[in-house]
């Protein structure tokens, strides 16, 4: 039976798939949240320890840096990965300045500035309308990775390889959604993967920033059954 795993994003757990868990667990296969994130300190480790522990085939579903673990995975085995939804996710590596960002963020949490910091960036992930009902519960989250969790997991993101020549050599179904208002990972990011997998799904949510499982559940719960469909 194939396997569906949901690969949550960086200092994230299974509180961000907390929506749509019910629904996907309805369908007749095996739903896992993974959590190699927690437990490999790059890209490659992380998705070479995802195909290890979960034999056969898989269906993934990833968000932000859940979806480039992903991609690394279906670049790994893919004749293994027989289904990609890619949600508010990047191929493209850091950036010079994002890196010279984390960096300075990676010296605050080292010194134990971790709540402050977060706080203070917490409301990029957000569109304006969703800020005040679920910032709180971002902050929590991301609380519970703790100022490891949150180093580690920085420095893998950091040193990600550029995904997008893989690509196009991708052929399972794939969904790609971005939101409209992504502060994080704009709608360019979502519409360049769609556009270099072959017959690729692209669905940019309205009202909609990085957050997209919390801050649009309805329609990012339709569009996964409907890829699972």
């Amino acid at each position: 039976m194939t396997t569906l795993i949901l690969l949550p994003g960086l200092a994230c757990d299974a509180a961000l798939w907390r929506h749509q868990l019910p629904a996907l667990a309805a369908h007749d296969r095996t739903v896992v949240v993974a959590d190699v994130h927690n437990r490999a300190d790059s890209l490659p480790a992380m998705a070479a320890q995802l195909l290890a522990e979960h034999p056969g085939e898989l269906l993934l579903a990833g968000c932000s840096m859940g979806g480039m673990v992903a991609m690394e995975a279906a670049r790994q085995a893919p004749a293994r990965v027989r289904g990609l939804a890619l949600l508010g996710t990047t191929a493209r590596p850091d950036t010079p300045e994002l890196i010279a960002l984390r960096t300075q963020a990676i010296g605050e949490f080292e010194q134990g500035r971790v709540e402050p910091l977060l706080r203070a960036n917490a409301m990029f992930a957000f569109h304006r309308d969703h800020q005040a009902r679920l910032v709180e519960d971002y902050l929590e989250m991301l609380g519970r990775a703790g100022a490891a969790g949150l180093i580690r997991q920085n420095r893998a993101v950091m040193a990600r390889a550029d995904l997008r020549p893989a690509l196009p050599t991708l052929a399972c179904p794939t969904l790609v959604v971005g939101g409209l208002d992504d502060a994080l990972t704009p709608p360019d990011c979502a519409r360049e993967i769609a556009a270099a997998i072959p017959s690729a799904q692209l669905h940019l949510l309205p009202e909609c920033g990085h957050m997209l499982t919390w801050e649009q559940p309805d329609a990012v719960t339709a569009l996964l059954q409907d890829w699972l469909a």
